[in-house]
């Protein structure tokens, strides 16, 4: 049986943590704040020691898993020079860690467009910044001259990751460390398999085409 939390900081990291379960399995604008407190366990009065509001939640998921992904990122990279390497290690660690985190990463994905106000510049400073990290890592290995789509690249390569919460069983299925490998490797054969200039040329961009949403956009 396992302990109950004792501090204020265990509590609420318990409370967020069921709280994703609940807004990955109904919805965030599904879900209410009695769902929340059967969930965690805590009384109506109770959550609202821990937080001010449903939003408030939804905002300390979102904030806390964009920070603490970058940080962990920006942490194994350091000192490492060889962009492929950079780009194996920044694969691993972002599967990593939302393989531990399933149910927060399909929060994420789902309700990127759900806060508001300054919750939403918040998160949106840490996502521009855990992108932008990305892009620098692909920027390096495109080199000079003719090549793919820097901004496409890492949007594809964040759609590649983050779909794992769909399929991905840690049970049954390679371990990450194996899924990152393979990833990489996939991605690089696409990134890095020539025929760019011919390709650019041969394909015209429609008139007035939009970017699709992305919950990495910048």
């Amino acid at each position: 049986m396992s302990e109950e939390p004792r501090t204020y900081d265990e509590k609420l990291a318990l409370i967020l943590r069921r709280s994703a379960a609940v807004f990955a399995e109904k919805g965030y604008h599904q879900a209410s704040i009695r769902d929340i407190s059967k969930a965690t366990g805590v009384s109506l009065s109770g959550l609202y020691y821990y937080v001010s509001s449903k939003e408030e939640l939804l905002f300390l998921i979102q904030d806390h898993c964009f920070g603490t992904v970058l940080e962990k990122a920006e942490q194994e990279l350091s000192g490492i020079e060889d962009p492929v390497e950079r780009l194996r290690v920044f694969v691993e660690t972002h599967l990593r860690f939302f393989v531990n985190n399933m149910k927060e990463m399909k929060v994420l994905s789902h309700e990127a467009e759900s806060l508001t106000g300054e919750y939403r510049r918040i998160v949106s400073a840490k996502k521009k910044r855990y992108t932008e990290l990305c892009m620098g890592i692909l920027e390096a290995l495109k080199g000079p001259g003719p090549g793919p789509n820097v901004r496409v690249a890492t949007y594809a390569l964040f759609g590649m990751m983050n779909w794992i919460y769909n399929w991905y069983r840690p049970e049954r299925d390679v371990p990450v460390e194996v899924l990152a490998a393979e990833m990489t490797e996939l991605f690089l054969r696409g990134y890095l398999g020539g025929g760019w200039a011919k390709d650019r040329a041969a394909a015209p961009s429609p008139a007035g085409a939009e970017a699709s949403h992305s919950i990495w956009r910048r």
